[in-house]
């Protein structure tokens, strides 16, 4: 009996203060909005965001894919990567083939730069932190084609590339300071090489391409690249329904002053916290309404999710050609890095700078946003 006792209390540090947070919060939603409403409301807010929402991002994801495949097995992300490699050195400190980890996290996500990074004749020519820091560059880039185009999409078209460029920015900024806290947290980290020997990947990584047709090649890449595409858009399906969700419920209001149990409504509480700073968000970001602070907090955990409001925002006429430009620096350069920085750095094996990655890339994303904001002013200028 002492034993099992002992077992049910060594719950209780976590399992007590979990039950109090999320029974807090649905009483404190469900008091303001009544219990059935609010229950309607989640439902039908997740079942819109399915139908509307998720399967518009997975038929983004697919054709992205599709496009992304046929880029590599046609040399385009090849000759990228040659474009991209002068840049390296100068703007990133770091050794020109991680232009390739830029290019083939643009066009997939973030864990691309570590399946890349695993390969020893990549990281051969990267210092311990470089290689360290590529947890940093990578993210800033990851879902950059799916952001960009599902902007295209709602009709906006100089705007993502203002938020691209945006992401640029924050990216050098998250890179160099993570090279930064590593070298004072690690000294002999500035000489050390993150792979003994010097193995080149350049020169073996040559593939052998079986002769075939080029519609043939065409055609499998496509497949390929649309098949990985669908994993993709199965895999943001969670954060979109389960963040947004609960994101729209804290932003939107009731219909007609009157909660109904409709989709989207909600207790504003974060346009009421927003408000009381507004003049922060208004200077750094040019956010005209409080509730658009909704995005980056959601891109926090998964820009799929963050790009779920995008639309609500939109129809609402809250989003302006600057939130866009803005969302798009900001969700690209934190494209849910919460979420990945701990794989990623553990899968690298350094999970102990877990929180200077984190707090690095935080002030990346928000350089990013201030960057683009003050870049679609000069823009909006011309």
């Amino acid at each position: 009996m002492a034993e099992k006792k002992k077992g049910i209390w060594k719950y209780i540090p976590d399992g007590i203060p979990c039950l109090l947070i999320v029974f807090g919060l649905f009483t404190f939603i469900g008091m303001q909005m009544g219990v059935p409403q609010m229950l309607n409301t989640i439902m039908k807010t997740a079942h819109d965001l399915l139908l509307n929402t998720c399967f518009y991002l997975m038929a983004i994801c697919v054709i992205t894919g599709a496009i992304g495949k046929l880029f590599v097995e046609f040399g385009v992300v090849k000759l990228l990567e040659g474009l991209l490699r002068p840049l390296m050195r100068p703007l990133f400190n770091l050794p020109g083939v991680a232009a390739l980890g830029a290019v083939m996290t643009f066009l997939s996500d973030n864990p691309a730069i570590i399946s890349l990074s695993q390969d020893k004749r990549f990281s051969s020519y990267f210092k311990k932190y470089q290689y360290i820091s590529l947890t940093n560059f990578g993210t800033a880039f990851g879902m950059g084609l799916l952001v960009i185009v599902f902007m295209v999409g709602q009709g906006f078209y100089m705007e993502p590339f203002i938020g691209l460029f945006g992401a640029f920015v924050g990216c050098i900024v998250s890179t160099r300071l993570m090279q930064r806290f590593v070298i004072k947290a690690y000294p002999k980290f500035l000489e050390e090489n993150a792979v003994e020997g010097n193995v080149k990947f350049a020169a073996q990584t040559e593939e052998v391409v079986e002769e075939k047709s080029k519609f043939i090649r065409t055609l499998n890449a496509l497949l390929d690249g649309g098949r990985t595409g669908v994993d993709v858009g199965i895999a943001i399906i969670p954060g979109v329904l389960i963040i947004s969700t609960l994101v729209m419920i804290l932003t939107f209001g009731p219909s007609d002053g009157t909660y109904d149990g409709q989709a989207y409504e909600g207790i504003e509480l974060l346009p009421f916290l927003a408000g009381k700073i507004n003049v922060v968000f208004e200077w750094l970001f040019g956010f005209q309404d409080p509730h658009l602070v909704a995005f980056p907090i959601t891109a926090l955990g998964a820009v799929g999710a963050a790009l779920g409001l995008v639309p609500s925002f939109i129809a609402e006429g809250w989003a302006d050609g600057n939130a866009i430009a803005v969302f798009t620096a900001i969700g690209m350069c934190w494209s849910g890095y919460l979420s990945t920085h701990t794989a990623m750095l553990d899968s690298l094996g350094y999970r102990e700078l877990t929180s200077k990655a984190i707090l690095a890339h935080t002030i990346g994303g928000l350089v990013a946003a201030i960057a683009a904001h003050w870049i679609y002013m000069l823009y909006s200028l011309i």
